[in-house]
């Protein structure tokens, strides 16, 4: 088992304060629990927790500069959170749902939730393309997503969730542009439009993170 001591957690990037805003403290405590608990039960991998604010909490935070006001975003795959918690705490004016089918995780995500006391935030247990998960969780303006899946298979999964003149907006790498060619043909099978690739987090981050927003056209 993987452990890291407190004295071993970096302090939060003077960009975290301007992400964050009041509720900074609970972002360092997310981060703490991402470096200890997250890393113990396997959902972080040694060498990436020296570099969760930059890679894994702030980039994810960030991708609320595309999403409006007051909307609901269900998060897909949610895993340990990303992107669902940062974005919860960077906007706490949304309403999150985070998916997650893997029962361990799905736990774990209810811990922070408690922990942090993240009355914007709710987690469901699922799979994304069941009926049954689609029936409970409904309809959101936003649905979002992290290293989940080819953005075919994605939008598969996530379009069926997105409400009428919604969008899945999902991060990406620098194949997205690839992947919006490739997997054209079951994007617009799956309801989506035309691909819109945005750059998101420049005035706070080195590296802006990269999203891409796909409107349901029906």
């Amino acid at each position: 088992m993987f452990h890291v001591k407190p004295s071993d957690i970096p302090a939060p990037p003077p960009a975290a304060a301007r992400i964050f805003g009041e509720n900074l403290g609970k972002a360092v405590a997310y981060h703490a629990s991402l470096a200890t608990a997250g890393a113990e039960r396997g959902f972080m991998g040694p060498r990436e927790v020296p570099r969760l604010w930059e890679r894994h909490i702030l980039n994810c935070a960030v991708i609320g500069e595309v999403m409006p006001e007051g909307a609901a975003v269900t998060d897909v795959g949610s895993g340990a959170g990303l992107p669902g918690i940062p974005l919860a705490l960077a906007r706490p004016d949304l309403r999150i749902t985070l998916v997650e089918p893997l029962l361990k995780r799905s736990v774990y995500l209810g811990e922070v939730v408690r922990e942090l006391s993240l009355s914007n935030v709710r987690v469901v247990r699922g799979r994304a393309e069941d009926k049954a998960l689609r029936a409970e969780v409904g309809r959101a303006e936003v649905v979002t997503s992290r290293a989940v899946a080819p953005l075919g298979k994605l939008c598969t999964w996530s379009m069926p969730l997105v409400a009428h003149k919604g969008a899945m907006i999902a991060m990406k790498g620098a194949s997205v542009h690839e992947e919006l060619e490739r997997d054209a043909d079951a994007i617009r099978a799956s309801g989506g439009g035309a691909g819109e690739v945005m750059r998101v987090g420049a005035d706070h981050l080195a590296e802006p993170t990269t999203v891409v927003r796909i409107p349901k056209m029906r």
